[in-house]
C-alpha cells in the first residue's frame, strides 16, 4: 500500500506533500492545477521513462518520494517484493515501510533509490509492480492490443490457465530445442562430419602414444639425471667411500665410521666423567651417518645400469612434443583436450540413424507441445464465456445496460516467416510464448448492434467504463494492491458517473484506490478526499496537495458541481451527494 508521497519541482508543483490511506482517495482540483503530476509522479515510481520536459520550470531537478507498506497485500506480492528488497541489499525504515526515490534532472538524467540503495529504474518498476498498477489515460488505448486482451483472459481463469500456460512453455522450450539442434545437425551435416573425421585422428594418434598426467615433467628431471649418470654415479661413490669406506678396501680404517666408532670407544674407555658425557653424542653423530651412508647405496643401486635407457627416454620425450606442439602446451593440457574431443565427437553423430532418431524426438516434443496447446485453449475457451458474462454485468450497472461484450478465443495462424509453425489439427499455427491462441474483445453497444473489435466500436467513455469493469472482475485475485486511475471517468457524466462511484468504492474495499477525477458524483464516494490547489504568486502557478474536511468536501463539491461554488443551493446539492454516496456504501458494506 502506498502511505505517502512527496513531489519537488515537477511541473506545476513546487513540493507537495500527500497522505494516503486505506480505501478510496480521490484527487480533484482545477484543470492545470497539477492532478496529472500525482499520476506522473507515480508513474516515475513504477520506473517510467524519465522526461525532463516535465522538471519544473527554473529547477534543477524533480524529486519524487514514496513510501510503501507491504503488510496488506497478499503473499505472492508480498514475497516478490521481498526478493527485490534482498537482491538490491535495500532496507525497510523502522516502521517497517520502504522508501522508493526518483530523480530526473533538468539535464534528462534519472536516478532511482529504494531503501537507501541506489538501483536501476527496472529495478524500482521490479519492486512498484506486485504493489501498483497505474492506469491513465493511454492505458485504455492498451486495452484495444490483443496480447493485453489475451492477459486480461488469463488473469481472470488463473486458476485453469496458469498450470497449463507453465506446462506448455516448458514444453514449448524442449521443443524448440530439439527442433533446433535437428535443424542445425541436418544444416551442417558435411561440416560436422569433416570435424568428426578430424577429431577422430587427432584421438587415435593420441591414444597411439598414450601419455600420462604429468609424464612430460617427469621425463625432463629423467634425462637430466641420465645425462648426467656417470658424475652423478662417481659422486655417489666417493661420498659413500668417505662415510664407510673403501668397499674393496675393507681392512683400512679410512672411513668416517671407523673414525667415529674408534673416537666413540676411547672416550668411553677413560674414567673421566667430563669426557664420558660425549659419548652419547658420538652414538647420535655414528647413527646419522650410517643412514646417510644406507641411502647414498640405495641411490647408487637405484641408477640406471641400461647404457639405452637414455635413448629410449629420449624418444619418448620427442613422442609427447609432438603432442604438445598440436593440442596443447604440456601433457596435461593435451589428456584434457582429449577428454573434451571425446565428448564433442559423441554430439557429432550425423548418421541417417541418428538424424531419424533426433527427428522422432522433435516429433514427440512436438506431440507434448500440441496436447498442452488444446488444453490451454480449451481453458481458455470456458473461461472466456464467463468473463464476458461477468464484464457485461458490471457495464449494465455503468450505465451501459444494453451493451454486451464478448470475448472470443481464436487460433493464431502462423505467418510466412515463422520460425516454428506448429501444426494443430491440420492448421498451422504460431506457437508463441503465450500459446497458439488470440484473444479479442468485441463490444455490441446495444442489443441490436452488430459485435465489433473495440478499436473499432467503443469510445473514450466507454473504453473507461470498460477498463473499470475489467478491474471490478479481476480485482478478486489481488488484494491489498493500489490502483490508480487517472480521468477513468473520462467522457462520461450523469448516472453513469454515479455507477462509476459505486464501482470504484467496492473495489476500494479489497483494494487501495487512488482516483483523479472531474465529477462531483465520484469523488462523493470517496474515503479520502484531496484537492490539488493552484496559486499564482505573480512569479509563476504553484501547486499543492492537501486533505479536505467535511465541511471542505461540501465546497470542492459544490465548485465542481457546473461551477456553483459556496453557495446555498451548490451546498445543498454537495450535501446531498455525500449523503447519498454514504448511505451506500453503508448499505453496501452491511
Amino acid at each position: 500500500m502506498l502511505t505517502e508521497i512527496r513531489i519537488d519541482g515537477l511541473g506545476v508543483i513546487s513540493t507537495a506533500t500527500a497522505q494516503f490511506h486505506e480505501g478510496l482517495t480521490v484527487l480533484t482540483g482545477e484543470t492545470g492545477a497539477g492532478k496529472t503530476m500525482v499520476v506522473t509522479s507515480l508513474h516515475l515510481l513504477s520506473g517510467a521513462r524519465a522526461d525532463a520536459g516535465r522538471v519544473r520550470l527554473g529547477a534543477s531537478r524533480a524529486v519524487v518520494e514514496g513510501r510503501f507498506t507491504v503488510d496488506e497485500v497478499h503473499d505472492s506480492a508480498r514475497a516478490e517484493v521481498e526478493e527485490v528488497l534482498e537482491a538490491s541489499a535495500a532496507e525497510k525504515d523502522d516502521d517497517g515501510s520502504i522508501i522508493a526515490v526518483r530523480t530526473v534532472g533538468s539535464d534528462g538524467r534519472s536516478r532511482a533509490h529504494l531503501g537507501g540503495r541506489s538501483i536501476p529504474a527496472s529495478v524500482l518498476s521490479d519492486f512498484t509492480t506486485p504493489l501498483l498498477t497505474v492506469h491513465g489515460q493511454n492505458d485504455q488505448l492498451r486495452l484495444q492490443r490483443p496480447d493485453q486482451q489475451l492477459h486480461a483472459l488469463d488473469q481472470f481463469a488463473s486458476d485453469a490457465v496458469a498450470p497449463l500456460l507453465s506446462k506448455y512453455q516448458k514444453a514449448r522450450r524442449k521443443w524448440l530445442d530439439a527442433r533446433n539442434e535437428l535443424l542445425e545437425r541436418t544444416a551442417r551435416s558435411r561440416e560436422l562430419a569433416l570435424e568428426a573425421d578430424r577429431l577422430t585422428q587427432s584421438l587415435a594418434e593420441i591414444d597411439a602414444i598414450a601419455p600420462q598426467p604429468g609424464e612430460d615433467v617427469h621425463l625432463v628431471d629423467e634425462v637430466r639425471r641420465l645425462s648426467d649418470l656417470d658424475s652423478l654415479r662417481e659422486a655417489a661413490a666417493t661420498a659413500h667411500d668417505a662415510l664407510a669406506g673403501p668397499a674393496d678396501a675393507p681392512g683400512e680404517s679410512s672411513g668416517a665410521l671407523d673414525l667415529l666408532g674408534t673416537a666413540r670407544a676411547r672416550i668411553e674407555a677413560a674414567e673421566d666423567p667430563a669426557l664420558s658425557v660425549l659419548g652419547p653424542r658420538l652414538g647420535e653423530a655414528i647413527s646419522v651417518v650410517v643412514d646417510l651412508a644406507t641411502e647414498l647405496s640405495s641411490y647408487l643401486s637405484d641408477l640406471p645400469s641400461d647404457p639405452g635407457a637414455l635413448d629410449t627416454m629420449l624418444v619418448r620425450q620427442a613422442e609427447l612434443k609432438t603432442l604438445t606442439r598440436k593440442y596443447a602446451p604440456d601433457i596435461d593440457g593435451v589428456i584434457k583436450w582429449a577428454d573434451e574431443a571425446r565428448m564433442r565427437l559423441d554430439s557429432l553423430d550425423v548418421s541417417e540413424e541418428a538424424l531419424s532418431a533426433m527427428a522422432k524426438d522433435v516429433e514427440t516434443a512436438a506431440e507434448k507441445v500440441r496436447e498442452t496447446a488444446k488444453k490451454l485453449t480449451a481453458a481458455r475457451t470456458k473461461a472466456a464465456s464467463k468473463l464476458a458474462a461477468a464484464v457485461s454485468t458490471e457495464l449494465g450497472g455503468l450505465a451501459m445496460g444494453r451493451a454486451r461484450l464478448e470475448v472470443l478465443v481464436q487460433p493464431m495462424p502462423a505467418g510466412p516467416q515463422d520460425s516454428a509453425p506448429l501444426t494443430i489439427d491440420g492448421q498451422e499455427l504460431h506457437a508463441g510464448s503465450t500459446g497458439v491462441d488470440e484473444a479479442e474483445f468485441r463490444l455490441a453497444a446495444h442489443s441490436g448492434a452488430q459485435p465489433l473489435p473495440l478499436s473499432r466500436s467503443a469510445s473514450g467513455g466507454e473504453l473507461s467504463r470498460i477498463m473499470l469493469a475489467l478491474e471490478v472482475v479481476l480485482a478478486s485475485s489481488e488484494h491489498g494492491t493500489t490502483m490508480v486511475f487517472d480521468e477513468v471517468d473520462a467522457g462520461v457524466g450523469g448516472r453513469a458517473a454515479v455507477e462509476i462511484g459505486r464501482r470504484l468504492a467496492r473495489l476500494a474495499r479489497t483494494h487501495q484506490v487512488i482516483v483523479v477525477t472531474h465529477l462531483p458524483q465520484v469523488a462523493a464516494f470517496a474515503d479520502t478526499h484531496l484537492v490539488v490547489d493552484k496559486v499564482d504568486d505573480g512569479k509563476g502557478v504553484k501547486s499543492g496537495v492537501r486533505a479536505l474536511t467535511q465541511d471542505e468536501r461540501v465546497v470542492e463539491l459544490a465548485r465542481m458541481l457546473a461551477g456553483l461554488g459556496d453557495t446555498e443551493t451548490g451546498r445543498a446539492h454537495a450535501w446531498e451527494l455525500l449523503t447519498t454516496a454514504h448511505a451506500e456504501k453503508v448499505a453496501a458494506a452491511g
